[in-house]
């Protein structure tokens, strides 16, 4: 921390000769860091948290004393901590505005109190407490370099507690782990920070003002700049904006979008709220993601800015090598009538595209992709000319390809970190380019291959279809043969190729681009440089062969988002649809004449291109609307293995949507995914399971699982657990089908949950999260709660809730909580300490979790032996538990009043929250349209009325009235719940003139007649109350 706030921050001096950190985004994410390091910091590493500064942090707050809760003694100025250190000294001190802080704790208590202006309290601390390390730890740990010097001084000077000084120890490791951390992360933040400025932005405004206008040819109708007065600096943007960044306001009218109104900063472009109705004015707010240009940001708006400016880019491009063939031709001439080294030619294609680069980079219509790949060949060959020209002894000065290089790798981890659906995660992370090194011994292979570009290059039709033929010897699953087919300007060649009117050479080509297109580098090299549309129109051809290599060719390529944008935008989806359709004629799909071989490997083709691309949101939509689920829906009749991988496999992605879903239903898809359940491809079966899985969200697709026979397979699967892909596909699919009691009836006939628990151990996450969640879903019966007890679950179970996944931890508390519903599994769960590590899961971060584990805490506390006691050894707990009724999530909200209930029960409980301020932190809440929360909400309510004065204090906080609205709902729950805390605080007079002013009598006498006896009790003893209290006060006022 001390290195990164020294040397990476940002600092400027004031005019009194002090220095503050500067508003920058640079800035705001080491502060962010830093905050959410000390706010964790207590969770994760209690004892270190507890540890006292050497000096206390000392800076100006602008918190208020009535902004600290309970654990303070609070006054007009002051606020101190409950808790003291050796000296007696408080750890928290506040005399406004000046605040004292001694340990970690104290720190992300102060952090938690000021919410919104976390940021503003951590800058003015950092600022005020310039060498925060030293004074946590010591001046002799900030006088030294050496961490392991400062670590071995912070040991040797700790000599009279021993435990005492291994937290300190471990609290300098820890702070020297995030000052690493807060390094490493500024270092990826400078990289990928590609900052305009306006300069550059005025060429790209230009650039777009030349090439827009009415004809359909042009990029954009018009670009204008929304001020016409320029600063000096160059800007346009105020002077008060500027200071954030801002440049440039421009309107952008696009053929197929309404008017933009863009904002061009130094961080990027981005949409703002555009002109204001009433006084014409910029609304500065952004309304949308940051693009790193106005031609990046364009191309994602629309769809024509798109098409044309990929047309002006290739016209620009043809233009400027056919100026260049000259030149080149002559140097070839040249170099072939001289004895050169190997190598040379090498050598001479470098030099053609260093010179053909320089004209690139001479215009800046954007950082084009093409661009990316040349300086990626040009570093590579740069290296291999400067080794060569070490061996004849010349020394030239090397050019620098640092900056672009850096560039094109942050812009390619931008897109990699970028995933439209949960399923893109995986496929996105691909290899960082890499090239061969010049001092690695080339393979012949390589020459080889560099010889036969040659002749690709300059050959007639049939040296071509030869120099392809010979291509395809190699072996072109070598990552070598790739590359080097890459590195020689193969890729471009081969490409072109597929622009020609000849069918051979266009075979040729689309098997070699198939083959090496499986290499995640050569994926992307193959879309920078177009050969996506090419492929894509390539689809339209009558011949069966071409349309097969492309579509196969596009499956291996569609592999990252914006590969799978190309495809959609120039039509791609529409067409790959269309080859699905292989057999329209025929009214059975099961004749034989359907599935001729051609027609076959045609629609599987297909098929595995959508497959790819139906890992994008907008695809899938595109694959629904080009009527692709009735042609997917006939081809998985078919009996042909290799069709219905991808058939599936497509289905299984789409599934995600509702709208898919609601389409398999309907086309019966169902029946045949249970059907190829009980092949013997194991890939088919994992994919069947996981599209299952996908669908039985709905109630009606887990009842037609059911009635086809899926649940036995299923349960057999599960059996088979070498293959851990399938296994996590088949326990997902059990896990949603186990949402519905028939069908746990028949997983328990199954043997399934026996199964199940043998799986709780020794598994990978994926498979562990769907094989707690089944269990969790079956353990809801009680005979299925015995059966996990029998076969020695419960204790894997417990042993689940140390873990960190966030997923898991979810459904492995609903799991334990299911279980301990049974007395007996109770008792083990309680011996295993299991109350205690769901207690722990309430401070995690993630609302999800904290939720589930206050659910989970219900039934124990409601069958565990000595309830209240158990309750009462969690050190803080009860504290705890008060305190998260300040969360924003309803469902941590609710799941905790119903533990607090369970609590209450207890009267000694009771009292203590009651002294943490339950009752204003419960009444806070009455005002909810929530029914899930209003129910637990009375119910938690009701409970703590039994205590003191608490009747009265839900009255004084203005609990009463909001209650009495609860009656209106259509929830029969929570009308018991409200009916029942109304009858508590009905108990009180002032209550009692509350509810008949809120209209409760009335609402209340129609409970009374209710079936649920429960209600009727407790709306009869609220009224009966009330009308005590009328017939009171009329026998005083006539007395």
């Amino acid at each position: 921390m001390g290195v990164t706030l020294v040397k990476s921050a940002q600092w400027k001096a004031t005019e009194f000769g002090t220095e503050t950190l500067e508003i920058t985004p640079l800035n705001e994410s080491i502060l962010k860091e830093i905050i959410t390091f000390v706010q964790t910091f207590i969770y994760k590493h209690p004892q270190e948290a507890k540890v006292i500064f050497v000096e206390p942090l000392e800076w100006k707050t602008n918190l208020e004393p009535s902004a600290f809760d309970a654990g303070y003694i609070v006054s007009e100025t002051t606020v101190q901590s409950g808790e003291v250190d050796q000296l007696g000294q408080p750890l928290l001190e506040l005399y406004v505005p000046q605040i004292k802080v001694r340990n970690l704790e104290q720190l992300s208590q102060v952090l938690r109190i000021a919410q919104d202006t976390q940021l503003v309290e951590a800058q003015t601390c950092i600022e005020a407490n310039r060498d925060l390390v030293v004074k946590i730890l010591g001046a002799d740990y900030g006088t030294v370099k050496d961490d392991t010097m400062a670590l071995g001084i912070l040991g040797s000077s700790m000599t009279d507690d021993y435990e005492e000084s291994q937290f300190k120890m471990s609290l300098a490791i820890l702070l020297k782990q995030l000052d690493l951390h807060l390094l490493n992360h500024t270092l990826k933040l400078i990289e990928l920070e590609t900052q305009l400025n306006p300069g550059i932005v005025k060429k790209d405004i230009e650039l777009l003002k030349s090439c827009s206008g009415q004809g359909d040819e042009t990029v954009l109708e018009s670009i204008e700049y929304t001020s016409d007065y320029e600063y000096s600096n160059g800007c346009r943007a105020p002077p008060w904006r500027q200071i954030h960044g801002e440049m440039f306001y421009v309107a952008v009218k696009p053929h197929d979008v309404e008017t933009l109104y863009v904002t061009c900063s130094t961080e990027g472009v981005f949409l703002n709220g555009g002109k204001t109705e009433d006084e014409g004015e910029i609304d500065y707010e952004r309304k949308g993601d940051i693009y790193k240009d106005l031609v990046e940001f364009l191309k994602d708006i629309s769809a024509i800015f798109s098409e044309n400016m990929s047309k002006q880019e290739s016209k620009t491009e043809a233009q400027q090598q056919i100026a260049n063939i000259d030149e080149t031709s002559q140097k070839e001439e040249i170099s072939a009538s001289q004895k050169t080294v190997p190598g040379s030619d090498i050598s001479k294609l470098e030099k053609t595209q260093i010179d053909f680069e320089k004209s690139q980079m001479t215009k800046r219509l954007q950082p084009s992709l093409n661009w990316r790949t040349t300086v990626d060949l040009k570093e590579h060959r740069s290296f291999l000319k400067d080794s060569q020209e070490e061996k004849h002894g010349k020394g030239r000065t090397s050019i620098s390809h640092g900056k672009p290089q850096l560039l094109r790798k942050s812009i390619e981890k931008i897109e990699e970190s970028v995933s439209e659906s949960s399923s893109e995660s995986e496929e996105d992370e691909e290899s960082s380019d890499h090239r061969q090194e010049a001092n690695a011994d080339l393979p012949s292979e390589y020459w080889q291959i560099q010889k036969l570009v040659k002749y690709l290059k300059g050959g007639n039709q049939t040296a071509t279809v030869i120099a392809l033929c010979s291509m395809r010897d190699f072996n072109l699953s070598q990552e070598t043969c790739q590359l080097a087919i890459r590195d020689v300007g193969g890729l471009e060649v081969l490409i072109n190729l597929l622009d020609t009117d000849e069918v051979k050479c266009k075979i040729g080509s689309l098997k070699i681009l198939k083959e090496i297109s499986h290499n995640p580098q050569i994926r992307r090299n193959i879309v920078d440089l177009g050969g996506l549309p090419i492929m894509v129109s390539i689809l339209d051809s009558p011949h069966k062969s071409l349309k097969c290599l492309a579509a196969e060719t596009i499956a291996n390529v569609a592999k990252f988002k914006r590969a799978r944008r190309v495809v959609r935008q120039h039509g791609g989806i529409n067409k790959l649809v269309a080859l699905l359709d292989c057999g329209q004629n025929s009214a059975e799909p099961s004749l034989s004449s359907l599935y001729e071989t051609r027609d076959v490997e045609v629609a599987r083709c297909g098929a595995l291109a959508l497959w790819s691309c139906s890992k994008s949101h907008s695809s899938k939509e595109a694959i629904r609307k080009a009527g692709g689920i009735p042609l997917l829906a006939r081809l998985l009749k078919t009996s042909h293995e290799n069709m219905l991988i991808p058939v599936v496999g497509t289905l299984q992605e789409c599934a995600s949507e509702e709208n898919y879903r609601a389409a398999i239903k309907a086309e019966r898809i169902i029946e045949n995914l249970v059907k190829n359940l009980n092949s013997e491809n194991e890939q088919l079966q994992e994919h069947c399971a996981m599209a299952i899985y996908q669908c039985a969200e709905d109630e009606e697709t887990r009842d037609l699982v059911r009635l086809h026979g899926g649940l036995k397979p299923l349960a057999s699967l599960l059996k088979k657990t070498d293959n851990k892909e399938r296994l996590a596909a088949v326990t997902g699919a059990i896990w949603k089908c186990s949402i519905s009691k028939e069908n746990v009836t028949k997983f328990r006939e199954y043997k399934a949950i026996e199964t199940l628990v043998g799986l709780l151990t020794d598994q990978p996450e994926e498979v562990l999260i769907n094989v707690v969640g089944a269990l969790g879903e079956c353990c809801q019966e009680h005979e299925n709660r015995v059966l996990v007890r029998k076969c020695g679950g419960i204790q894997p179970l417990v042993n689940l809730l140390v873990g960190i996944n966030q997923s898991l931890l979810v459904n492995v508390t609903k799991a334990v909580g299911a279980c301990a519903v049974e007395p007996e599994n109770m008792i083990i769960i309680d011996r295993l300490d299991g109350v205690r590590l769901l207690w722990s899961l309430l401070k995690n971060p993630h609302p999800d979790v904290k939720a589930s584990a206050a659910w989970a805490l219900c039934p124990c506390i409601q069958n565990a032996k000595d309830a209240g006691e158990m309750v009462r050894s969690f050190v803080g707990g009860l504290e705890l538990v008060v305190n998260l009724l300040k969360s924003d999530n309803k469902e941590v909200l609710a799941s905790v009043c119903a533990a607090i209930t369970n609590i209450a029960k207890d009267q000694e409980n009771l009292a203590v929250i009651t002294d943490h301020g339950v009752v204003p932190l419960l009444s806070k809440l009455a005002n909810t349209n929530n029914d899930k929360l209003r129910r637990h909400l009375a119910e938690a309510i009701s409970r703590c009325c039994t205590w003191g004065k608490n009747r009265v204090a839900f009255g004084e906080h203005k609990a009463v009235a909001p209650l009495v609205r609860y009656l209106k709902s259509s929830d029969t729950n929570v009308h018991r719940a409200t009916a029942q805390a109304l009858y508590q605080l009905s108990e009180d007079a002032d209550n009692c003139i509350t509810m008949h002013e809120n209209g409760a009598v009335k609402l209340l006498l129609d409970m009374v007649g209710s079936p649920d006896e429960a209600l009727q009790e407790a709306a009869a003893g609220c009224i009966s109350n009330i009308r005590r209290l009328a017939l009171a006060t009329e026998k005083a006022k006539y007395n």
